[in-house]
């Protein structure tokens, strides 16, 4: 009797165990639970100052994220690319890395980790903000989204720095002979510094701080950018040109380092996913207005601002067809057809 009751005592010792193991182990709905209260403090860059919309709209994604979390997921947003040295290209290779959790990026600068993202800028793709909207809304923005989940980025949602236009002042553009011989300041990637030899103008690259001066000094004739940059810099004051062509349109990445997204609770990552996708939404939204307001300053300042006509725009999309022959490889056929209206 005495072996049967310790043998007994033996098995329930036993079975106590396994159970105790069973519950630590196969605790996942406890797991989960504790995941989905886990706090972060994540750092955000943005390239531009607090003055930006772009800025405007990571504040919102900020403030949005702290109140529904009730302060448990904390952003703090630094302005002028304060994380990365001012250097927007080291920020997104911050970011694929994981040493910047958020970003606000043109994917101009993507180009630097993959040439295949110069695709969104291509010359006279994109011919208004429908065509926008469409592709982005649509297959051109998945397309993007894989290209960059390749890259370790999340994208959250894409806003918008605008069709890049041009200035310059020595006269009036309407047709590309109008450009030749002209000194423009481009960004410094090769589809540019080839789109605009193919136009006959001499590109040059610098830093945009110093592009004020260059024009004033005449040292360059002209240069190129969406139209809150030409507004915001004062750059009326040293252009007297500016021809809204929209050659190239310039969208923005809200993205987040894929590998800390991955990481997330389910119900956190659908908080990112909405949050972001509203602010991406918002910075496009006051972007646009702003930009309608802007013009209408820049015309009473005195600057000489031309549209050019359907059959002009035809010119100079014939004058850039040696970038897609070059390009189309590069960036990959499904790529473009994907962003193509």
């Amino acid at each position: 009797m005495r072996k049967f009751l310790k043998g007994r005592n033996l098995l329930l010792a036993m079975l106590l165990i396994v159970s105790a193991i069973l519950a630590a182990c196969g605790g996942s709905s406890s797991g989960d639970a504790d995941d989905k209260e886990k706090s972060y403090k994540l750092k955000m860059s943005v390239t531009v100052s607090d003055s930006s919309t772009w800025y405007e709209a990571a504040k919102k994604l900020a403030d949005d994220m702290d109140k529904e979390t009730d302060g448990r997921i904390k952003i703090e947003v630094f302005t002028n690319e304060q994380l990365s040295g001012g250097d927007s290209g080291k920020a997104v290779e911050g970011l694929a890395k994981g040493s910047i959790d958020l970003t606000f990026n043109s994917t101009i600068i993507y180009s630097i980790l993959d040439q295949r993202f110069g695709v969104t800028s291509a010359p006279f793709l994109l011919k208004d903000h429908s065509e926008v909207d469409k592709v982005f809304n649509g297959e051109g923005g998945e397309k993007l989204k894989g290209l960059l989940a390749e890259k370790g980025v999340q994208a959250l949602g894409y806003g918008e720095n605008g069709f890049r236009q041009i200035t310059n002042s020595k006269r009036e553009i309407k047709l590309p002979e109008d450009l030749n011989g002209l000194k423009i300041r481009i960004p410094g990637i090769t589809m540019y510094t080839d789109l605009y030899r193919s136009l006959g103008t001499d590109p040059a690259t610098m830093t945009f701080s110093e592009v004020f001066t260059a024009l004033q000094q005449g040292t360059i004739d002209g240069q190129e950018n969406p139209i809150d940059v030409i507004a915001s810099s004062k750059l009326d004051e040293v252009q007297d040109y500016l021809t809204l062509w929209n050659y190239s349109y310039d969208p923005l990445v809200l993205g987040m380092n894929k590998k800390l997204y991955d990481s997330l609770s389910d119900a956190d990552r659908e908080l990112f996913d909405r949050l972001g996708k509203e602010a991406a939404a918002y910075q496009v939204k006051i972007a646009r207005e702003k930009e309608a307001s802007q013009i209408e300053d820049l015309k009473a300042k005195g600057m000489n601002v031309y549209t050019p006509t359907d059959a002009e725009l035809e010119s100079f999309k014939k004058a850039v067809q040696p970038i897609y022959d070059k390009y189309t490889d590069i960036w990959g056929e499904d790529l473009l057809k994907a962003f193509t209206p």
